[in-house]
């Protein structure tokens, strides 16, 4: 077990760096803090994931820290590295284009990494794109999912909804403007049409949160060619939805006869002792019972 104190008490000495975790704008440069310029220019180097993006950043608030390039490409190579500079004692922070670092990028990897080894990986807060919207959204922030990035391909796209679909949260994932015309289709045919939020342009001039079902956001985006990058918000599973699913699913048997019942788990892998038991289960059925009856046939 490790445990961080991610600021020593006076007089106590740390061998080791810490990687910080730097929030930056997600649009607007007025959403800097005071903190995380200043961790900025105190840090021995600033790993970033784009180091042109980053770099027009630190001209704006003139930081002259050393800058390096950390992305998934290369984070193979260049994350050894970086953990072997924190070991040596230097201080490394992390930045992505836009918003925290380590949500759905590299970050996550280098972050993890340092903790295994015992070094301190410190949160310096900012803006960040999926909470902004969910608290926009007007959609229920008492529980929320992030999904990340949905897979582009129908397949895997339509595997991840289904996997997502008893979720009762609110889902939050981020779609690029190219491919939501072809996600929220799918969406609509595995969820159903949900209530849900697209918020694209973030805290910049053309801030736009569009709320709808998802077949009034497909309609929307007809009208209006989606441009920018987009979070999606969607309604997770209502209770009563979720109350009915349960239902459907502990009466799938409902139609088969024991016979059937039993030759469906038989199907699945399991044996006919197995089966039957099961069987038995789900129809509060004694065990015998049912042998008895499949086995007189």
């Amino acid at each position: 077990m490790i445990v961080q104190r991610s600021f020593s008490k006076e007089g106590e000495q740390d061998q080791s760096g810490s990687l910080y975790l730097v929030g930056t704008p997600i649009g607007n440069l007025e959403d800097m803090t005071f903190r995380a310029i200043r961790t900025l220019k105190e840090v021995d180097l600033i790993a970033a994931e784009d180091t042109r993006q980053t770099r027009k950043l630190l001209a704006h608030f003139e930081i002259a820290t050393r800058l390096v390039s950390y992305h998934e490409h290369n984070k193979d190579a260049s994350g050894p590295e970086l953990i072997r500079l924190l070991e040596s004692g230097q201080s490394i922070a992390l930045v992505s284009d836009a918003g925290l670092p380590a949500i759905s990028d590299p970050g996550a990897d280098l972050a993890a990494a340092a903790a295994e080894r015992g070094i301190a990986v410190v949160p310096i807060p900012g803006a960040n794109a999926a909470l902004s919207a969910l608290i926009v959204s007007g959609l229920s922030t008492e529980n929320f999912f992030f999904a990340g990035f949905p897979p582009r391909d129908r397949k895997p796209l339509t595997n991840w909804l289904q996997r997502l679909q008893k979720q009762e949260a609110t889902i939050i994932c981020y779609e690029s403007p190219h491919r939501i015309t072809k996600t929220l289709p799918v969406m609509l045919e595995q969820w159903g049409d949900r209530r849900m939020a697209m918020v694209r342009e973030l805290t910049k001039r053309h801030e736009e949160v569009a709320r709808g079902t998802i077949t009034e956001c497909i309609s929307w985006l007809e009208e209006h060619p989606p441009l920018g990058e987009y979070c999606l918000v969607i309604a997770g599973l209502s209770k009563e939805e979720a109350a009915e699913l349960k239902q459907g699913e502990q009466n799938w048997w409902a139609s088969l006869s024991l016979e059937e019942h039993v030759s469906r788990y038989e199907e699945q892998g399991e044996d006919r002792k197995e089966a039957i038991k099961r069987t038995a289960q789900d129809r509060e059925m004694q065990k015998r019972d049912v042998y008895n009856e499949v086995m007189k046939k």
